[in-house]
């Protein structure tokens, strides 16, 4: 499969193959499941917590006598069936992380690349440095390349952080080096922009485990 690259003005340059194992497989639907289900898992805080009876502040005095008083028997007010009481099974702080193995992300992230390629939602940029952090001079280059209407991702070889801060006020925007790339942020974009010294990096990454 071939790509044009476009420079910064969205003028055609050169065409680029593209690796067919990684932009041209057969998309695993239950591996990009369990990658983007990993990612959020791993970013939960898991910080969440209830009180339960024995840490509620309270007296611990018995409020009526066992029998006889033709109601539930309750030992005190810390009672989960009172008012402010202390909750039964309550949430506690945990972590929500699992393993996965990493060829299944990577599986996940090929299927996700091909699902783009086959419908014709990546772009490839020649690598272009902004002298300064300008979302109008960003937001040029993404019109020139017609994608700036469609919450594109753009890939770079490396970080650059003029690039990241000129994008950050475009909604739906965001920018990432090769490296960072993840299943979760290809699928949640509707475009993918790479830039050229970036797709080498990406396919040997993704490529760690071939023979």
């Amino acid at each position: 499969m071939e790509l044009a690259v476009y420079n910064t003005e969205g003028k055609e340059t050169k065409k680029v193959k593209l690796d067919e194992s990684i932009f041209g497989i057969a998309p695993n639907d239950h591996a990009i499941y369990l990658d983007v289900k990993h990612f959020g898992a791993s970013n939960r805080q898991g910080t969440h917590k209830s009180k339960e009876r024995g840490e509620i502040a309270g007296s611990t005095r018995k409020i009526k006598k066992q029998k006889g008083t033709g109601t539930a028997r309750a030992g005190s007010i810390k009672n989960p069936l009172f008012r402010g009481g202390g909750r039964v099974f309550g949430p506690k702080p945990r972590d929500y992380s699992f393993k996965l193995n990493k060829k299944v992300k990577l599986l996940a992230r090929k299927s996700a690349l091909s699902y783009k390629a086959q419908d014709n939602l990546i772009t490839l940029v020649e690598d272009f440095k902004m002298e300064a952090p300008k979302t109008k001079d960003y937001l040029k280059i993404m019109n020139a390349l017609k994608v700036s209407d469609q919450k594109p991702l753009l890939v770079l070889g490396e970080s650059d952080k003029v690039v990241s801060l000129s994008s950050r006020n475009c909604q739906g925007h965001k920018v990432v080096s090769a490296r960072d790339l993840c299943t979760y942020d290809i699928l949640k974009h509707k475009s993918l922009v790479i830039a050229e010294s970036a797709l080498p990096l990406i396919e040997s990454n993704l490529n760690r485990f071939q023979r």
